[in-house]
């Protein structure tokens, strides 16, 4: 069986570091062909010197620019920018695309994957949040197999009859889409004013960067992942329930006709899902410790209150107004949570500086990346624009 050709986008982030590690253990199946970063060319050294992979992509001109200098001499081909990410993404030599680039940055890369055909391991969630239509319309005529990496996505996959959702032949009811409800599922309302960056990034079980962090103690996370299934299962909001499930051990379920319920579970490590997109329709080892029953104490479950989850809502609300509406959402939320990273804005800010800019008045011509990319950056404005006149 020959070696297949995997690119690692976002290779130094949480994701890509993960899937660095189940490709090392496998190296008779896998080999890194590319990898592709924004600025921690530290991190890429040592990842080039361990996996020489024959491109590596830098967003920053000027890491790449370091890295040159570090690995001069060696045959690694070091480039930079949006085109070259573009680039190692469909080249013929590649068979395997992992993308996890955070945020809609991810997307053109990522959309370029699903045009040339390949095997694309979705951790981007944006990709289908922004460009849903787009997105699948793309993967269906070119024939490019898309597998779901985001724990709760996988787990659906996993507990569907091949990934279909299909009432009729199927028996299939409901997708209950779980959630640990973040750091604060229990915290007093009355205290959310004072919550700070790091207790946000503070997430009680899972290591992710601090993007993802914020999301998930807004349950945001939860609310673009519920537009991200009902593009990858094609269905509506109505189809799915949000469920609290603060042990993140049951990673999503499905509920069928007949009344039974068949859930996905395993300890909260993202190599667990990784490894199956990597090998699907076989299955590898990921190293990730098996489920010992015997010490899960509980599960517990609840239902997420809008008052201290509005991000949640929201985004049902933006997938239920169609149009441009979730990727305005999206782009509104990235700069609202960098904007709460850097101290700018309060906890509470974060729905806030959302739900205005979906206010807003924005074009619905979303029918290719350049119109979502516009859109996308007009939202920005207005979110910046809320921020700096103090909301």
């Amino acid at each position: 069986m020959p070696l297949q050709q995997v690119t690692v986008l976002g290779s130094t982030g949480s994701i890509g570091q993960n899937t660095l590690d189940v490709i090392a253990q496998h190296p008779n199946r896998y080999q890194v062909f590319a990898l592709v970063a924004g600025a921690n060319w530290q991190q890429m050294l040592l990842d080039a010197q361990r996996f020489s992979p024959e491109v590596i992509v830098m967003a920053d001109a000027t890491a790449a620019d370091h890295l040159r200098r570090e690995l001069s001499g060696s045959n690694i081909d070091v480039q930079s920018g949006l085109q070259a990410m573009i680039d190692v993404s469909e080249t013929s030599s590649v068979d395997i695309v992992m993308a996890a680039i955070v945020g809609a940055a991810g997307l053109p890369a990522s959309l370029a994957a699903a045009k040339a055909g390949k095997k694309v391991l979705l951790a981007n969630k944006e990709s289908l949040v922004v460009a849903g239509d787009l997105f699948m319309r793309t993967v269906r005529e070119s024939g490019a197999t898309l597998l779901p990496i985001d724990s709760e996505h996988n787990a659906i996959f996993q507990c569907l009859e091949g990934g279909k959702f299909d009432r009729e032949q199927g028996g299939v009811s409901r997708i209950l889409l779980t959630g640990s409800g973040g750091p604060f599922r229990t915290t007093d309302l009355s205290e959310f004013g004072a919550i700070t960056p790091e207790r946000a990034i503070a997430h009680p079980n899972w290591s992710m960067g601090p993007k993802i962090s914020v999301d998930s103690a807004t349950m945001m996370n939860k609310g673009l992942e519920l537009i991200e299934a009902c593009w990858l299962f094609g269905v509506t909001p109505a189809d799915i329930d949000v469920v609290l499930h603060p042990q993140s051990i049951i990673h999503s379920m499905v509920s069928y006709l007949d009344g039974s319920v068949i859930a996905q579970m395993g300890n909260p490590d993202m190599r667990t899902p990784i490894a199956y997109g990597l090998a699907y329709p076989e299955r590898i080892a990921s190293g990730v410790k098996t489920l010992d029953f015997t010490q899960v104490a509980r599960l517990d479950f609840d239902v997420p209150d809008r008052q201290r989850y509005p991000c949640l809502w929201l985004a049902r609300e933006a997938f239920a107004a169609g149009g441009a509406s979730p990727a305005v959402l999206n782009a509104a939320n990235e700069v609202a949570v960098a904007a709460f990273l850097a101290g700018e804005i309060a906890f509470c800010d974060i729905a806030l500086v959302c739900e205005r800019t979906l206010e807003a008045k924005f074009s619905d011509a979303i029918d290719s990346l350049d119109e979502i990319l516009t859109i996308d950056r007009a939202a920005r404005e207005v979110a910046h624009s809320l921020i700096n006149q103090g909301l």
